[in-house]
């Protein structure tokens, strides 16, 4: 393989690549990064199981996706954010977390890490993703990034070292997950007024009002702007009654 990378001050190329992941049957599997990296990661079990304990820090738990329709581990609330942004992503049709081990070799010692999630987007790529606040990187796991991000060249997919989710979106994005599952796009009647009301950027009550008493109505337009058919700016402010909602460009509910 060509170029290099420098780990603890000794060089290695892909060959030295290895993936150690658990099949869907259960069964612990173990080979060469090119005979591995076609295995859909973004379906396989976590490699390593999650702690739970009275005194840690953190806080691990499982997420529902509704993008698969099954839970997804993490082990932090950052992480958590990053499976959120993952799952509300309309370019991501599969994600998994601790997909695999990646081993590799510095001297005589083997090295591995697992990084936080493994993702599948709509055009086949996949999406390698670490979870690190940026200021909570010593030299030590920027090295371990960059070794990963090289590994993750080699196999084709992109790599993602991902840090704080921006407070304003972080806080939309969690509201509007509350009404993420089907069910509350279960109406149609209500989906194909409110389509019809936000045809012209609205602002969010005034649209809801219009199709009917607003707390009827509220649970499937936030369902829908989860879906992305309706859009609003998630980033600029925290949604309000005035938030101006409009149809997403070449959307169909």
């Amino acid at each position: 393989m060509s170029g290099q990378v420098e780990a603890d001050g000794d060089e290695f190329g892909a060959a030295d690549f290895e993936i150690e992941f658990i099949d869907a049957a259960g069964s612990r599997c173990r080979g060469s990064l090119m005979q591995c990296w076609t295995v859909a990661f973004e379906e396989m079990p976590p490699v390593r199981g999650f702690g739970w304990s009275r005194r840690q820090k953190h806080f691990p738990g499982w997420w529902w996706a509704a993008t698969t329709d099954r839970h997804v581990g993490f082990e932090s609330w950052l992480e958590r954010d990053h499976l959120m942004r993952l799952d509300f992503d309309r370019e991501v049709v599969g994600f998994s977390s601790q997909p695999f081990w990646l081993h590799w070799q510095v001297g005589t010692r083997w090295r591995r890490h697992a990084p936080d999630f493994f993702a599948r987007l709509v055009g086949g790529g996949g999406v390698v993703v670490d979870v690190r606040a940026d200021d909570r990187i010593p030299d030590k796991d920027a090295q371990v990034f960059a070794v990963t991000a090289r590994a993750c060249g080699e196999a084709g997919w992109a790599f993602r070292r991902l840090g704080v989710v921006d407070p304003v979106l972080g806080a939309n994005l969690r509201w509007l997950s509350r009404y993420r599952h089907p069910r509350h796009g279960a109406r149609t009647d209500v989906v194909d007024q409110l389509m019809q009301v936000f045809t012209l950027p609205t602002p969010l009550m005034d649209g809801a009002a219009q199709v009917g008493d607003p707390i009827a109505v509220l649970p499937t337009l936030f369902h829908l702007l989860w879906r992305q058919v309706l859009a609003v700016d998630l980033a600029g402010a925290v949604l309000a009654g005035s938030s101006v909602v409009r149809a997403a460009s070449g959307s169909r509910a």
